[in-house]
């Protein structure tokens, strides 16, 4: 493994990219939020919710959150249509949260846009080298065994972008550095 001297201008490099690659991908996702009248968060619920059910609980964990705000995001969603709560059928004390067919419905456009305005940026990259980016930054953004979700993929025709909103938006709220 090679580490970077943290003064010398192969870090400053790195970070510039990293930062450089932040500002685009959370111009997409802010974009094509407002676009759906989402904020930022509003999106990731539907990322996360898209192919899964979840407790309350977990979802505020996932993003970050204590239950006051949860609950008011979730009520908020659940009156416009994207999502609902019903009892855990497991745990009596739960509620489950989940995407109805119009929140489904947005969650695959919102996906697709999201694709198609970071494909100029990745479809630059062979497989490989995507394959590679992405273990990259699993290594560089690594979340807590007990904090994981499953990865919900989101590709283009080329199957270019995997799980980018998704994955992004956990990760960074988990480090608890964006919310």
């Amino acid at each position: 493994m090679t580490v970077i001297d943290s003064d010398g201008p192969g870090q400053r490099d790195l970070i510039d990219a990293l930062v450089g690659a932040s500002f685009a991908a959370m111009a997409v996702l802010n974009r094509v939020g407002a676009e759906h009248d989402l904020s930022l968060t509003q999106l990731r619920v539907l990322g996360i919710l898209r192919d899964r059910r979840v407790k309350m609980s977990e979802l505020a964990d996932y993003l970050g959150l204590d239950k006051s705000t949860i609950s008011g995001l979730v009520d908020r969603a659940e009156k416009r249509g994207l999502l609902r709560r019903a009892p855990n059928p497991v745990d009596g004390r739960a509620v489950d949260v989940f995407l109805t067919g119009e929140g489904t419905e947005l969650a695959k456009r919102g996906a697709a846009q999201i694709a198609q305005a970071l494909s100029p940026m990745t479809s630059k990259l062979t497989r490989a080298e995507a394959r590679r980016l992405t273990t990259l930054l699993e290594m560089l953004i690594p979340l807590p065994d007990h904090r994981r979700v499953p990865t919900a993929t989101w590709d283009n025709a080329a199957g270019n972008v995997s799980g980018v909103a998704h994955n992004i938006g956990r990760r960074q709220n988990a480090r608890k550095e964006i919310c």
